[in-house]
């Protein structure tokens, strides 16, 4: 091929990368190893991470094992972490090290929490190696694809959309007995049972019991299908889940969290609530800054708790669904900034419909125009900084590998207080003429 037709492929392929990413993605399911690696190699790092983050599992897994090490490290560092660890725990434990050396420490840090589950979670159980099938296929192409990839399965395979959502299941005797110009479509049947990657063993026990299923599907938070627990995997967590049954019975706790002594949890909590009271003296000495701007206008003091009340419960909520969202791994630490935005964002709005209907009270109660302008202002710029705090404290403990739901709340506090106070007392300091 001359150079000038290799330019006219390049420039082919981009666009139709650009203007039907999800349709380039199938497409690209469907060519040879060695087309795909070839095709990886032809594209910007930009449309090849864009190819990447849409790849079937299997067909990610095989070309990530098969890339130049320069081409794997652009596609581990700047693809969706989420979507880049459920394909690194495909892999053989040692070859997935060797991958994740190739990457910055902060990015390593972030993959390996995110393929990593608690040891009595459905996550650790499943099998992540299995053959996604998409639901515009037909038999001849399932055929292919199991001859291709020789995956490991017993009685069902799993039937997933283009955005890897299960959809459902097929027989391993229908498909061998369809014709193959069939469409997988035709002998789909539902999902009798599933569940997330963070579900504990009981749950993963509960649906064996219920639906009597040799092989259980798991999904991550928005029903992605992420892996397979098998059969034995599931043996193995109804007899552990027997013995500690058997241990509850006489008395022994599960995690010995509940029944751990006294001396265990004064160990574990008195060093954060002397934390904590550092932090509350700091706050009490931004306060104690002003204390001849509230000497003079008494009126602040009454308002002080309004502010801070405020910042609190939404730096709270934002707390609250970035822990969740590390947790149920729906986000990696390197996302940081999307979420802080989307945080701010929501509160800048919410706090200017707070300010408004709080200045308009402390009109009407005060009769003080300057007053109602400093508590309209100060609580719009705390609720945004309580927000962003929310949403990144989590998030830098995570990645210094600390352990949010243990002391974000604490510091979290101390930011909502000392900003909050700081941004009413320092406004009304500048505007006292006002008041």
């Amino acid at each position: 091929m001359s150079s000038h037709a290799m330019h006219a492929v390049q420039a082919l392929n981009s666009a139709f990368l650009s203007a039907h990413p999800v349709a380039a993605q199938q497409a690209a399911c469907h060519l040879a190893t060695d087309d795909l690696l070839e095709l990886f190699q032809q594209l910007s790092t930009s449309e090849m991470i864009r190819l990447w983050d849409g790849l079937m599992l299997d067909v990610a897994s095989v070309v990530l094992q098969q890339l130049p090490e320069k081409t794997v490290r652009k596609i581990l560092q700047g693809g969706d972490p989420v979507y880049t660890a459920r394909v690194l725990v495909r892999l053989p434990a040692a070859e997935r090290q060797q991958k994740m050396q190739l990457l910055d420490s902060g990015r390593q840090r972030e993959l390996s929490a995110l393929v990593q589950y608690p040891e009595d979670s459905a996550g650790a159980l499943m099998d992540p190696r299995f053959l996604p099938l998409n639901e515009s296929l037909t038999i001849r192409e399932v055929l292919h694809r199991i001859h291709k990839f020789k995956p490991s399965f017993s009685r069902q395979l799993y039937i997933v959309d283009g955005e890897g959502k299960l959809q459902g299941m097929v027989e391993m005797h229908r498909l061998a007995l369809a014709e193959a110009g069939d469409k997988l479509t035709e002998l789909t049947e539902a999902v009798p049972g599933f569940v997330t990657a963070t579900a504990t063993r009981e749950e993963v026990v509960e649906q064996l019991e219920s639906h009597r299923i040799t092989d259980l599907p798991v999904v991550d938070i928005a029903g992605r299908l992420i892996g397979i627990i098998r059969y034995d995997a599931l043996v193995d967590a109804v007899r552990e889940e027997s013995s500690l049954d058997i241990l509850t019975m006489v008395g022994a706790s599960r995690d010995e969290r509940a029944l751990s002594k006294i001396s265990f949890v004064v160990r574990k909590r008195l060093p954060w609530l002397s934390i904590n009271l550092l932090t509350a003296f700091l706050a009490a000495a931004v306060v104690g800054l002003f204390e001849s701007t509230i000497a003079q206008f008494t009126a602040l003091a009454v308002l002080l708790p309004v502010v801070a009340g405020q910042s609190g419960n939404t730096g709270a909520q934002a707390l609250a669904v970035t822990m969740r969202g590390l947790a149920l791994r729906e986000i990696g630490t390197s996302q940081w900034l999307y979420v802080a935005r989307k945080e701010v964002g929501a509160a800048f709005v919410n706090g200017v419909a707070i300010a408004l209907l709080t200045s308009l009270g402390v009109l009407v109660w005060s009769s003080s125009l300057g007053l109602a302008l400093v508590i309209a202002s100060s609580m719009v710029i705390a609720m945004v900084a309580a927000a962003f705090s929310g949403a990144i404290i989590p998030v830098i403990l995570s990645s210094l590998g600390q352990d949010p739901a243990q002391s974000s709340s604490i510091i979290l506090t101390t930011v909502t207080d000392v900003v909050g106070f700081l941004a009413f007392l320092g406004i009304a300091t500048l505007l006292s003429g006002m008041l």
